[in-house]
Protein backbone atom coordinates (compact mmCIF):
# COMPACT_ATOMS: atom_id res chain seq x y z
CA UNK A 1 0.00 0.00 0.00
CA UNK A 2 1.43 3.44 -1.11
CA UNK A 3 0.29 5.28 1.97
CA UNK A 4 2.06 8.58 2.14
CA UNK A 5 2.24 9.32 -1.84
CA UNK A 6 0.23 12.58 -2.57
CA UNK A 7 -2.93 11.49 -1.97
CA UNK A 8 -6.55 13.05 -2.21
CA UNK A 9 -7.12 11.88 1.31
CA UNK A 10 -6.46 9.31 4.25
CA UNK A 11 -8.75 7.37 6.73
CA UNK A 12 -5.95 8.22 9.04
CA UNK A 13 -3.32 10.59 10.31
CA UNK A 14 -0.92 8.96 13.09
CA UNK A 15 0.74 11.34 15.38
CA UNK A 16 3.62 10.49 17.71
CA UNK A 17 6.72 11.12 18.89
CA UNK A 18 9.50 10.08 16.74
CA UNK A 19 11.65 9.04 19.80
CA UNK A 20 8.61 6.03 19.96
CA UNK A 21 9.09 5.15 16.14
CA UNK A 22 9.97 1.20 16.24
CA UNK A 23 6.33 1.38 17.98
CA UNK A 24 4.67 3.44 15.93
CA UNK A 25 6.17 1.50 12.28
CA UNK A 26 4.12 -1.27 14.39
CA UNK A 27 0.87 0.79 14.11
CA UNK A 28 1.51 1.18 10.81
CA UNK A 29 2.21 -2.34 9.90
CA UNK A 30 -1.69 -2.61 11.14
CA UNK A 31 -3.01 -0.54 9.03
CA UNK A 32 -1.26 -1.94 6.18
CA UNK A 33 -2.43 -5.58 6.88
CA UNK A 34 -6.74 -3.85 7.34
CA UNK A 35 -5.98 -2.14 4.26
CA UNK A 36 -6.76 1.02 5.71
CA UNK A 37 -4.87 3.97 4.17
CA UNK A 38 -2.90 6.51 6.40
CA UNK A 39 -0.55 9.19 6.59
CA UNK A 40 2.77 8.97 8.74
CA UNK A 41 5.19 11.53 9.21
CA UNK A 42 7.84 8.43 10.42
CA UNK A 43 7.11 6.85 6.06
CA UNK A 44 7.53 10.34 4.57
CA UNK A 45 10.48 10.62 2.96
CA UNK A 46 9.59 13.04 0.53
CA UNK A 47 9.08 15.84 3.61
CA UNK A 48 12.15 14.74 5.15
CA UNK A 49 14.31 14.82 1.85
CA UNK A 50 12.79 18.19 1.41
CA UNK A 51 14.06 19.16 4.88
CA UNK A 52 17.57 18.33 4.60
CA UNK A 53 16.88 15.46 7.20
CA UNK A 54 17.53 12.16 6.95
CA UNK A 55 14.83 9.81 7.82
CA UNK A 56 16.49 6.32 8.75
CA UNK A 57 18.81 8.32 11.50
CA UNK A 58 18.53 7.30 14.81
CA UNK A 59 15.56 8.73 15.87
CA UNK A 60 17.44 10.23 18.74
CA UNK A 61 19.43 11.34 16.91
CA UNK A 62 17.12 12.75 14.68
CA UNK A 63 14.93 14.41 16.91
CA UNK A 64 18.48 16.53 18.70
CA UNK A 65 19.00 17.75 15.41
CA UNK A 66 15.35 18.92 14.86
CA UNK A 67 15.04 20.23 17.88
CA UNK A 68 18.06 22.82 17.99
CA UNK A 69 16.97 24.12 14.83
CA UNK A 70 15.27 27.75 15.09
CA UNK A 71 11.67 27.74 14.70
CA UNK A 72 11.80 30.27 11.66
CA UNK A 73 14.28 27.66 10.11
CA UNK A 74 13.28 26.14 6.15
CA UNK A 75 13.70 22.91 7.96
CA UNK A 76 10.79 23.14 10.83
CA UNK A 77 8.72 24.78 7.78
CA UNK A 78 9.17 22.45 5.37
CA UNK A 79 8.28 19.39 8.14
CA UNK A 80 5.24 21.44 9.18
CA UNK A 81 3.83 22.62 5.70
CA UNK A 82 3.84 18.77 4.71
CA UNK A 83 2.45 17.52 7.93
CA UNK A 84 -0.24 20.05 8.33
CA UNK A 85 -1.16 19.44 4.86
CA UNK A 86 -1.64 15.45 5.54
CA UNK A 87 -3.65 16.18 8.66
CA UNK A 88 -5.94 18.29 6.44
CA UNK A 89 -6.59 15.39 4.20
CA UNK A 90 -7.27 12.62 6.57
CA UNK A 91 -10.72 11.62 7.91
CA UNK A 92 -9.07 10.93 11.69
CA UNK A 93 -6.83 10.90 13.88
CA UNK A 94 -4.21 8.27 15.54
CA UNK A 95 -2.19 8.98 18.34
CA UNK A 96 0.11 6.89 19.53
CA UNK A 97 1.49 7.33 23.11
CA UNK A 98 3.03 8.20 24.91
CA UNK A 99 3.22 11.00 22.73
CA UNK A 100 5.23 14.09 23.28
CA UNK A 101 3.68 18.21 22.74
CA UNK A 102 3.58 18.44 19.08
CA UNK A 103 1.54 15.31 18.42
CA UNK A 104 -0.59 16.29 21.39
CA UNK A 105 -1.29 19.63 19.75
CA UNK A 106 -2.00 17.70 16.39
CA UNK A 107 -4.80 15.82 18.30
CA UNK A 108 -6.28 19.15 19.30
CA UNK A 109 -6.09 20.68 15.44
CA UNK A 110 -7.80 17.78 14.01
CA UNK A 111 -10.71 17.93 16.76
CA UNK A 112 -10.71 21.33 15.66
CA UNK A 113 -11.53 20.70 12.53
CA UNK A 114 -14.31 17.83 13.41
CA UNK A 115 -12.19 15.03 12.85
CA UNK A 116 -12.70 11.70 14.94
CA UNK A 117 -9.60 11.26 17.27
CA UNK A 118 -8.66 8.01 18.71
CA UNK A 119 -5.30 7.02 20.61
CA UNK A 120 -3.79 3.96 21.23
CA UNK A 121 -1.39 2.91 24.54
CA UNK A 122 -1.30 4.03 28.09
CA UNK A 123 -1.35 7.51 29.40
CA UNK A 124 0.22 9.03 32.32
CA UNK A 125 -2.36 10.43 33.93
CA UNK A 126 -6.35 11.15 33.55
CA UNK A 127 -6.69 14.09 32.22
CA UNK A 128 -10.36 15.91 30.67
CA UNK A 129 -8.95 16.63 27.73
CA UNK A 130 -8.08 13.06 26.53
CA UNK A 131 -12.33 13.38 26.33
CA UNK A 132 -11.58 14.27 22.85
CA UNK A 133 -10.62 10.84 21.85
CA UNK A 134 -13.83 8.64 20.60
CA UNK A 135 -11.91 5.67 21.71
CA UNK A 136 -8.29 4.75 23.64
CA UNK A 137 -7.02 1.50 22.25
CA UNK A 138 -5.88 -0.36 24.65
CA UNK A 139 -3.31 -2.62 22.73
CA UNK A 140 -2.90 -3.21 19.04
CA UNK A 141 -4.93 -6.12 18.70
CA UNK A 142 -7.74 -3.95 19.53
CA UNK A 143 -7.06 -1.52 17.25
CA UNK A 144 -6.67 -3.97 14.37
CA UNK A 145 -10.11 -5.39 15.41
CA UNK A 146 -11.62 -2.04 14.98
CA UNK A 147 -9.66 -1.14 11.84
CA UNK A 148 -11.22 -4.23 10.36
CA UNK A 149 -14.93 -3.95 11.78
CA UNK A 150 -15.14 -0.41 10.61
CA UNK A 151 -13.55 -0.72 7.27
CA UNK A 152 -16.55 -0.14 4.95
CA UNK A 153 -17.19 3.02 7.70
CA UNK A 154 -13.42 4.28 7.04
CA UNK A 155 -13.92 3.84 3.29
CA UNK A 156 -17.36 6.05 3.17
Amino acid sequence: MEENKEKESYDFFIAGRTRNKAEILEICQLFEEAKVSYYCFLKNEKSHEEAGLNLYQNPEELMKTFESLELTSDTVKTIFKHDIEAERKSKNLLLVLPAGKSAHIEAGIAYGWGKKCYAIGQYDATDSLYLIFDKIFANKEELLAFLKENKKVLDE
